[in-house]
């Protein structure tokens, strides 16, 4: 080991000792941030809620998601049978509830099968609010105490008055003929003294939407202060007694999807440790940067000739795939290949049941079961209103195989 290498390791070593030193000697800060962590025992998290969730609850299972909302449902919905092979309520507790499009578009198939999609968050994506119909709003001058009441008056021994810490976050606009008003809040100095919608229900074809607007209400903090448990319960009370699928922003996940502590996951909650790893990763990259020699000398880059048939392809690629217009794109291959029926097969096309797959069997060489398969597809898609990318796929996928087999 050279001189220079032990000068730097011991400088290392004495940082990585005072560190640890300066961390342990201070006192114990309270974590005050909005974590919403369902395995941490902060104010703002959810232990408490989690636990006793599994015991409210106690005809279903509590089965967490450790993907996004878009790749969990899409793993369990059946495309043979065209169904989910799940039902429940999907529960998210956050701060901001921010989702991608695709996740938003499962979420709305997955209620309009009969299930339940339970948010409570204080800010909600534009396109969920666009596709349910409702506005919110965050008064932040008015903070101080709040009482929270229920629509129906079998709840009414759950109303509970919040003494502080709530903010005035509500239902701006609700659509008045689909949308059932659940809950209420009220501020003690609201100059106007009026009564915010908090909690509403919307209808999705068999199933509905449960959106609720003061996430801190489900906290280890008010759990576990006062009688404020009562107004949570009476929350719950609109829960299905079924499984909930519960999702969390803080999950460990690994490759598979499935949960796994990670290695590092106590070092990252002792700061002083995360501020050691951190210090031995900055040291280590100057010490390389400083050693790092070259073996050979440097071997001349010959660029290969471009293809701009590829480029061309990329191209064309990249424009349909930011248009991101996947039903255009979609019911136009349908509309294409109803008309190669036509054309090919000489079919009347303006009726697709039973008689039209058989029809269609005898001309075309093609099995019964891959035919009624196909046109079953085409007659889900035309009905279908939200679309992904996954959907594009499947139909093109589909019409390619049946027409390949003719040539």
């Amino acid at each position: 080991m050279s001189k220079r290498l032990k000068i730097y390791l011991g400088i290392l070593i004495a940082i990585i000792i005072s560190v640890t030193f300066i961390e342990v000697s201070q006192p114990t800060v309270i974590d005050w941030r909005e974590t919403y962590n369902e395995k941490e025992t902060n104010p703002y998290d959810l232990e408490v809620f989690y636990k006793e969730l599994g015991i409210i609850v106690y005809d279903g299972e509590i089965k967490n998601i450790y993907r996004t909302p878009y790749e969990f449902f899409n793993d369990e919905y059946d495309w043979k049978k065209y169904e989910y092979k799940i039902e429940g309520t999907y529960m998210n507790i956050t701060p901001d509830f921010l989702v991608d499009p695709s996740s938003i578009h499962e979420m709305l198939d997955f209620a309009a099968e009969g299930n339940t999609v339970f948010i409570s968050a204080k800010e909600m994506p534009r396109y969920l609010r666009d596709s349910l119909g409702f506005s919110i709003k965050h008064e932040p001058r008015i903070v101080s105490e709040a009482t929270f009441t229920f629509a129906n008056s079998r709840l009414a021994n759950h109303h509970v008055t919040y003494k502080k810490g709530i903010s005035n976050v509500f239902f701006s606009y609700i659509d008045t003929l689909t949308t059932t008003v659940l809950g209420y809040q009220k501020f003690k100095e609201d100059p106007k003294k009026k009564t915010y919608t908090n909690f509403i229900q919307i209808p999705i074809g068999k199933g509905s939407f449960l959106l609720h607007t003061q996430p801190a209400t489900f906290t280890n903090y008010y759990l576990l202060k006062d009688n404020y448990h009562k107004y949570t319960e009476g929350v719950l009370a609109y829960i299905p007694n079924d499984d909930i699928f519960f999702d969390s922003p803080n999950k460990i996940q690994s490759a598979d999807g499935t949960n796994n502590d990670s290695r590092f996951r106590f070092i990252d909650s002792q700061p002083a440790l995360r501020w050691a790893w951190y210090l031995s990763l900055v040291f280590l990259t100057i010490f390389i940067l400083f050693n790092i020699k070259r073996k050979q000398r440097i071997v001349k880059v010959i660029k290969p000739l471009e293809n701009t048939t590829v480029d061309f392809t990329k191209t064309i690629g990249n424009l349909f795939y930011e248009t991101k217009d996947h039903q255009n794109v979609a019911h136009k291959k349908i509309t294409y290949f109803l008309e190669y029926l036509r054309t090919e097969y000489f079919m009347d096309t303006q009726v697709l049941d039973e008689k039209f797959c058989k029809r269609l069997h005898q001309k075309s060489g093609k099995s019964l079961e891959e035919t009624e398969r196909l046109i079953k597809l085409v007659k889900i898609l035309k009905k279908k209103l939200f679309f992904d990318e996954n959907d594009v796929i499947r139909i093109t996928d589909a019409i390619e195989k049946f027409r390949k087999k003719d040539n």
